[in-house]
């Protein structure tokens, strides 16, 4: 079994590029934790299509735009299914989100819900008076510590998890006792990443999954379990406040997007009703990923920023002209701060919100690159080392958004110009990509446009 180069005739051969692992466990031994960069290594010496075998698992790597292409939007449909590792499949509940679901009607209908309806324009838009209101005040905690060292991390995971709480449930991420968590929430919600990205014996030899060697499916259950507390608070609190104020309670104008998901539990005669389960899985999406994502790219943009003078006096620059001096930033601003969005492009291809994305496996034997790839392969699109390649980019380790101005293509976050795919591209692109634009976007832009336009900031 492999991935065989596919000739005249029928005829095939076995690829020659593969590194040479060990009888049994394969080239497991020799990965190190950072996935991303040890496939990144391969690539220089195998290539940018290669097969590597991790237990019992064949896996092929991709880190080209026209193999990653073929996956992607030419046989799209084949490569739809996802092949969950066990801390994935804990997370999501088997599967009952949109990130890790299976290709099929249920995944269909969670995308609908979560893309075309949670997630609007319309909806986003609704919410811009929350985004303001939560950047604002991140702005005056920042002032009140003039002078002093501050952990911009901390203050933006705040900022971005209270705005897309506002959003979700209308209000702050506080547990029972009414305190606010984000503070352990961004601990927590570290740790999840940690545990999605991190190598898992488990995964690799799936009959010695029962015995969780390094203990990753107990530490993700605990921390899904924390996660979940919060989310089922919530839906008990919005369903109990529902029945004390008689039917029809919250269903007007200015419905957050949980009371949108309770409606849609109710109405299991349309086609679309989802279950409890659902509802907490789509909750953690959104409040996990999509925040963790959002919060590390703002972090990455003021880093760049801040290390790099030119760029802060270009932006500080169209700051001045668009905004003018000592006003507010705005969203209805970003379209003409080309630069300042520049800057988040640039952030984005240098530290991709997925270096590796959510793995693929085909539903049936196919080829890619003239290569076979067997059916139930896992496939892997290494966007790290693409949008770290001088084959594709001039410099590729330099940050210069100036190159985001000039490209004879437009690149944006759609996944339709394949050498740039800070969000995927295909089916499974990332659903919440209009959140994420919200949030990571203008939201994002205004937060950095405030803190260059107010503060002079160095790194401590």
């Amino acid at each position: 079994m492999g991935i065989e180069k596919a000739e005249e005739g029928n005829k095939k051969r076995s690829v020659a590029a593969r590194p040479r692992g060990l009888p049994l466990i394969g080239y497991l031994p020799f990965i190190g934790a950072d996935l991303h960069i040890s496939f990144t290594k391969l690539a220089k010496v195998y290539g940018p299509i290669y097969k590597l075998r991790l237990g019992t698992k064949l896996c092929v790597v991709l880190s080209s735009p026209d193999l990653i292409k073929e996956v992607v939007r030419d046989h799209d449909v084949t490569f739809a299914n996802r092949d969950p590792t066990v801390a994935a499949s804990v997370f999501s509940n088997g599967g009952t989100d949109n990130a890790f679901a299976p290709y099929g009607s249920n995944w269909r209908m969670l995308l609908k819900i979560l893309a075309r309806q949670m997630l609007s324009h319309a909806n986003l838009d609704a919410s811009y008076a929350l985004r303001r209101h939560e950047v604002r005040k991140a702005i005056r905690v920042v002032c009140g510590k003039i002078g002093k060292p501050i952990d911009v991390g901390k203050v933006t995971f705040s900022t971005v998890v209270n705005a897309t709480g506002s959003m979700v449930w209308g209000g702050m991420l506080d547990g029972e006792k009414g305190s606010d968590q984000s503070g352990g929430f961004r601990a927590v919600v570290s740790e999840l990443m940690v545990l999605l990205a991190k190598p898992n014996v488990s995964d690799f030899f799936p009959v010695l999954a029962r015995l969780d060697i390094q203990g990753v499916e107990r530490k993700t259950k605990k921390v899904t379990r924390w996660i979940e507390r919060i989310f089922y608070f919530k839906v008990d609190q919005r369903m109990k406040m529902d029945m004390d104020e008689g039917e029809g309670s919250g269903k007007g104008e200015g419905k957050d997007f949980l009371q949108f998901l309770l409606q849609l539990k109710e109405q299991e005669a349309t086609g679309t009703s989802i279950t409890l389960a659902q509802i907490k899985a789509l909750l953690a999406d959104i409040m996990s990923g999509g925040i963790d994502t959002t919060a590390s790219t703002a972090e990455w943009v003021m880093a760049e920023i801040i290390r790099h003078p030119r760029v802060m006096m270009k932006v500080h620059e169209e700051l001045t002209n668009v905004v003018g001096e000592n006003n507010n930033v705005e969203e209805f601003h970003i379209p003409k701060l080309v630069y300042l969005r520049a800057i988040l492009k640039g952030a984005l291809r240098l530290y991709p919100v997925a270096p590796l994305l959510i793995p693929r496996c085909p539903n049936k034997s196919c080829t890619v690159g003239g290569y076979t790839i067997p059916e139930g392969t896992r496939i892997l699109v290494n966007v790290w080392a693409m949008h770290r390649d001088p084959n594709v980019w001039d410099s590729p380790l330099e940050f210069r958004p100036e190159r985001f101005l000039t490209h004879t293509t437009k690149l944006d976050y759609m996944g339709n110009v394949y050498e740039y795919l800070p969000f995927g591209s295909g089916r499974r692109i990332c659903p919440g990509i209009a959140l994420a634009q919200s949030l990571g976007g203008e939201a994002a832009d205004v937060y950095v446009g405030y803190f260059i336009a107010f503060f002079r900031m160095e790194i401590a």
